[in-house]
């Protein structure tokens, strides 16, 4: 009889492995919370500290704002995250993507700025075939204006997604009330 899966633990700045403190105290900072996936990464500090430094690094991309946006919300739709796709609806707004954009972004329908949506679909690409793209969908990538460096960028984004997202699945991560007005599931998985 296979064991049931209950939510992983959540650590806080008191109960929290030592190395997890100050990463914890720096999400508290940025976000005036700790978010839950940032308490259960807290188990296992490397993984906590590799996603909060790849998560800044990806700040220092040549991807602007919203560009770093499409490229989460295109991997938090190809994954199910049901965690962090209302986490970065909030953030997508603040990105300054439309309405009609961000909720596309939640449906993984088309944006309206073609080289958005380039960047949406090879994101998408890179995501469904773990990196195997055919040729033409990168030299779409590049046709819409993005370059090689956009493109190794691209595949930073996804590096910090996969680990929130694949943390989320395993863990069963409960959605913070911060961000429960954005609550998701994919379109093909709702009742």
């Amino acid at each position: 009889m296979s064991k049931s899966i209950t939510p992983f633990k959540r650590f806080t700045l008191e109960d929290a492995p030592a190395t997890s403190v100050p990463y914890l105290e720096a999400a508290q900072k940025a976000f005036g919370l700790i978010p839950n996936v940032e308490q259960v990464m807290a188990q296992a500090p490397s993984l906590l500290g590799s996603y909060m430094t790849a998560w800044d690094l990806f700040d220092e991309t040549s991807l602007n704002p919203a560009e770093r946006q499409i490229v989460y919300q295109t991997a938090n739709f190809e994954n199910n995250c049901e965690y962090c796709t209302p986490w970065h609806t909030i953030l997508a707004e603040n990105a300054s993507l439309s309405a009609d954009d961000v909720e596309a972004l939640r449906n993984g329908d088309t944006l309206s700025d073609p080289k958005q949506e380039a960047l949406r679909l090879f994101t998408r690409a890179l995501a469904r075939t773990s990196g195997s793209i055919e040729p033409a969908a990168l030299a779409a990538f590049f046709a819409a204006g993005y370059t090689e460096q956009s493109a190794l960028e691209v595949v930073q984004g996804l590096a910090v997604k996969l680990m929130s997202n694949y943390t989320n699945s395993i863990a069963q991560t409960p959605l913070d009330e911060a961000a429960q007005s954005k609550a998701w599931k994919k379109p093909s998985l709702r009742g």
